[in-house]
């Protein structure tokens, strides 16, 4: 007789492969700008991934695994996007992602012009400055991905008039 098992454990399950990981900054683009844009890609069966969807008081590495995990990722430049130190270091593996063919990155400039970004003008340039003020590293990886995002095609979203 041919013995069976069964058994009682259960199989964990992948995550599901995200899509498109969107990175960005601020509550005012959560609730606005961004909710609309999921909404839009979620109607149309796309897999997104966006930071809301982890639970609160999960290690933040896991973002990152996310972006490792996705297909796309939606870079969203606002003006406020480089008073965080996780929105740069998000952009800073996107960029290592692209370079090596496992992702694909496109920027949309949420009233914000291009040359902003890669010119490092104005409060978006003066917040980088303050943010990476004492880390010389960060600043030339972080630098270089600011730089390199603008040379991708992209989208401009201008404000409503």
């Amino acid at each position: 007789m041919v013995g069976s098992s069964s058994s009682s454990s259960t199989v964990e399950e992948p995550p599901p492969q995200n899509q498109v990981f969107i990175n960005f900054r601020g509550e005012e683009l959560r609730n606005g700008f961004i909710s609309h844009l999921v909404t839009a890609l979620e109607s149309n069966n796309i897999n997104v991934f966006i930071d809301m969807y982890e639970k609160k008081g999960q290690k933040l590495k896991v973002l990152l695994e996310r972006i490792v995990q996705s297909r796309i990722a939606l870079v969203i430049l606002s003006m406020k996007y480089t008073e965080s130190d996780w929105c740069l270091r998000e952009l800073a593996m996107i960029k290592n992602r692209v370079d090596e063919g496992k992702l694909v990155a496109i920027p949309i400039f949420y009233k914000l012009d291009p040359s902003t970004v890669e010119g490092l003008r104005g409060d978006f340039g003066d917040a980088f400055r303050d943010l990476v003020e004492s880390d010389k590293l960060k600043k030339k990886e972080w630098k270089e991905a600011l730089k390199w995002i603008p040379s991708l095609i992209g989208i401009t979203v201008e404000e409503r008039r």
